[in-house]
């Protein structure tokens, strides 16, 4: 399953900040058509994603009823995303 979406990049604080982007309400609903397939535990979905010219294998996060793409470090240092950036999602659900 493909989707593609825009969000702006977030910050999780904890022992460490982790970045991610929001999946949209109507794409989550999308996504959770498939997710019983996909998931491989504790609800995470595995995708492969792609932001700007950048391609990378990660799980979404479940919370609050929607979904989290975390943005790894080696995908936004290069591209000098920032909590607060508008980024362009295109992800694959990995069935």
């Amino acid at each position: 399953m493909d989707v593609t979406f825009a969000g702006r990049v977030i910050e999780w604080r904890g022992p460490a900040p982790f970045y991610f982007v929001a999946v949209p309400r109507e794409q989550c609903a999308d996504i959770r058509e498939v997710a019983a397939m996909a998931s491989y535990g504790w609800g995470v979905i595995p995708v492969e994603a792609r932001i700007g010219e950048t391609t990378f294998t990660t799980s979404l996060f479940p919370r609050d009823g929607g979904y989290l793409l975390p943005v790894k470090n080696a995908v936004r240092k290069p591209q000098g995303l920032s909590v607060g950036s508008d980024v362009s999602v295109a992800l694959t659900v990995r069935l």
